[in-house]
């Protein structure tokens, strides 16, 4: 049974910095006994976000989950807008009607 290789995000990003400093990916697979395939992978994930390249542990970043997140922040300030316009024009009416009462 084969076990798969788990690389360190330091791993990859050495291996993804002697590619931009000029060796081939083939060269670099046959050094480092790596699929050509994982390194291209490796690299259009840093492509689509540096900084949270490789986050590890299972918990990689994932662009559609932050989306969703922001998503349900701006539906719940979007109702708490309207909550709020919602209060400001009933305290404008009742305003409004307490200084025709006077």
């Amino acid at each position: 049974m084969n076990k798969r290789k788990k690389f360190t995000r330091e791993f990859k990003l050495s291996v993804l910095q002697e590619i931009e400093s000029g060796k081939t990916a083939v060269q670099v697979c046959r050094e480092r006994d790596l699929n050509k395939d994982l390194i291209y992978r490796w690299k259009k994930e840093v492509e689509a976000n540096p900084t949270n390249a490789f986050a590890g542990k299972g918990n990689t970043w994932k662009l559609e989950a932050k989306n969703a997140e922001l998503e349900r922040t701006i539906g719940k300030l979007y109702m708490e807008n309207e909550f709020v316009k919602k209060v400001n024009t009933n305290l404008q009416a009742k305003l409004t009607e307490s200084k025709k009462n006077r």
